[in-house]
This record gives structure tokens, sequence and C-alpha cells, in this order.
């Protein structure tokens, strides 16, 4: 391996569109890259959302992302550097699935194409995460129409990341993870999984892989830089 891949820089500020800043992991991943210097946008479904993030810092865009087309979309991406697809129905019903965890990521993933927005992250699931509990049909669906959008981010012609947690839990972070291709079932805090994000965001290097995170003893810093 290149030593020298360890110690060059990552680059500077990025201009980050968030679909799903409103959700935890959404939030959470905002703080760690206003951290950093970058430029975030976001789309929200309410206008009375837009004063609590204008505060922050962070532009928004109001839309009902169901109601979004590929073409509506793609104007809300200008100058972006990365999308990230962080938003997620938890597999509440086979509508918002089927709407969220769907065609939703469709959507975006060909406004991106339409924008010249060359990286791509989503924020999928473990595929084996709370298996051992008793799911219904309505979850078994999330899941599967989870691992069939992987498939096709996966299948696309831009720089994608997918990036699959364990059972996402709201304790605190310890900052450190386990990360790679394949992780047991187990549990990471939201925290940490938005830690993970934001370094990945800035290690472009880390470019159409799908990994899996769950909770571990590596830094993050120390987990995404091995992954060179």
């Amino acid at each position: 391996m290149d030593t020298d891949l360890l110690t060059r820089p990552a680059g500077g500020p990025l201009r980050v569109f968030i679909i799903g800043v409103s959700g935890t992991v959404g939030r959470l991943l905002v703080g760690h890259l206003l951290d950093r210097g970058d430029d975030v946008v976001g789309l929200v479904r309410r206008e009375e959302q837009r004063a609590a993030f204008s505060a922050l810092g962070v532009t928004v865009h109001v839309g009902q992302l169901a109601d979004l087309t590929a073409d509506s979309l793609a104007p809300m991406l200008s100058r972006t550097d990365v999308l990230v697809y962080a938003a997620g129905s938890n597999g509440v019903s086979r509508q918002a699935a089927a709407a969220v965890d769907g065609q939703g990521v469709v959507t975006a993933l060909e406004a991106a194409g339409l924008a010249g927005v060359n990286r791509f992250t989503l924020v999928s699931v473990l595929p084996e995460a709370r298996r051992a509990q008793h799911l219904g049909e309505d979850v078994e669906f999330y899941f599967a129409v989870k691992k069939l959008v992987d498939v096709t981010v996966s299948a696309s012609d831009l720089d994608w990341l997918i990036l699959r947690p364990s059972q996402l839990v709201d304790r605190a972070g310890t900052g450190g993870i386990a990360l790679g291709p394949a992780q047991p079932d187990d549990e990471v805090p939201r925290e940490d999984v938005a830690a993970t994000l934001a370094e990945l965001l800035h290690e472009p290097r880390v470019r159409r892989r799908i990994l899996e995170v769950t909770q571990g003893l590596t830094t993050v810093a120390r987990a995404v830089a091995d992954l060179l």
C-alpha cells in the first residue's frame, strides 16, 4: 500500500446536501459537518422547520419527498459536492417504505445525475439488524426494499457509498466503531454513525463500496483510514 495515503489531505470544505436532514442522524451529521467548515444544505418537509436550521447556518429547501421528481429536485442540488440520503421510514408501513426507502432514493439518484453531482452516499441498514426479534410483514418489506435500493445505487455510474449501520440506539456515542465490508448484528449509537459519515465524506478515496458499521474499539478516524 502507498504509505502516503494515510497522510495526504482529503481536501477542503464540502457543500453537502442532506435528504433526511431533520432526522436524528441527519441533525447529528449537520453538527459534524459544520464543525469541519462545510456548507450544509438540506430538504425539510415543513416551512416552520426553516428557522431552526437557518439559525445553525444551514440552508434548507421545503418539499415533500414523495412529491418531488428528479427534475424538480435537481435544481436544489446546485454546486453540491456530495448528496447524502439519510431519510428512512424505519419500516412503519409498506407505503412509507416504498416511498421513502424505495422511490425516494431512486429519485435522488436520478436528480444527482441530472445536476452533475458525482458523489452519492446512502445510509442503509445492516441486513441482519433486528432479525432476532419477531418482525412483522411490514418490517420485512422494509428490509426487502432497502436491499433492492442498495442494488440500484451500487449499479449506478456515480461515486456511490453505502453505509449500513447495525441497530441504531440513542445513547451517547463512544467514538469507537467497527467498520468494514461485513460486521455482526449489534448496536451502534446514532452519534457514532453521524461521525463515521462525516469522516467518510471527507475521504473521497473510499468510493463505490458497501460498508457496515457497528460499535467497536477503533476510533472513527482510524477505522476510515484503515479502509485505504
